[in-house]
């Protein structure tokens, strides 16, 4: 059961206001971006009507949006009024983690084949300030910076079914993150192994791309089983 004190009613943490055009697909568009970027945790409870108030819209754009999220798995509709971000579990937890495993290594396979200098550029920068950010007081920018890391790993890869695939896993990984880096003591942090992808997709070594991508995502594992077993213990 989700957890009545978790965040809901009127928070719709950061979400950017739609545009003009379709406005259920620029609300799904604005929700699925703030379930990957890690506005939301997970159990937390979602207002229909405070969602349709912050895009400006009437109500039945953000329910449409809100029954596609669900029926990608990315948001729980229980009622006419509201929504859930889907709890986080372990069975959820590893589906999703063997899924980036294989999806992600190979999309980083592939962008080592494709990827120049320049455009490792912007990954460059954005690794420089991950590193900067390893800082408990920093945890929210740090949770930012990993997501588009991972993100412009496997966008280089160039192949967009691929990416989509990932994208929907992120939509699922980006509430875990929240807890994941949470300041809350050690956590595994990974800019050693950012490095070494860079390295891989620099010199063209797809398979060492793969393997580092990889470590990554694993090297994560530790953390969440921890936080799993103390969910478990406190039942």
């Amino acid at each position: 059961m989700p957890d009545p004190a978790k965040p809901s009613v009127s928070r719709t943490g950061n979400l950017k206001p739609i545009a003009s055009g379709s406005l259920s697909a620029r609300a799904y568009e604005a929700m699925r971006r703030g379930l990957i970027e890690g506005e939301f945790a997970p159990g937390q409870r979602l207002v229909l009507q405070d969602l349709a108030n912050h895009f400006g819209t009437s109500i039945t754009p953000a329910r449409e949006a809100a029954m596609r999220l669900a029926s990608e798995g990315g948001l729980e509709l229980r009622s006419g009024r509201f929504l859930f971000v889907p709890e986080m579990d372990r069975d959820r937890y590893l589906e999703v983690r063997a899924m980036r495993i294989e999806l992600e290594g190979l999309a980083a396979r592939v962008a080592a084949t494709r990827c120049t200098p320049e455009a490792l550029l912007p990954l460059r920068e954005i690794q420089r300030a991950y590193v900067a950010s390893d800082a408990p007081e920093q945890a929210e920018t740090a949770t930012r910076l990993n997501r588009q890391f991972h993100a412009g790993v496997y966008r280089l890869s160039g192949m967009a079914l691929l990416i989509s695939h990932i994208e929907q896993l992120w939509v699922a990984m980006g509430p875990m993150l929240t807890v994941f880096f949470a300041p809350d003591g050690q956590r595994y942090f990974g800019a050693e192994v950012h490095d070494a992808i860079l390295d891989a997709l620099e010199a063209g070594d797809g398979a060492e791309a793969e393997r580092q991508i990889q470590t990554d995502i694993v090297n994560g594992t530790a953390r969440f089983l921890a936080y799993f077993d103390r969910q478990e213990a406190a039942r």
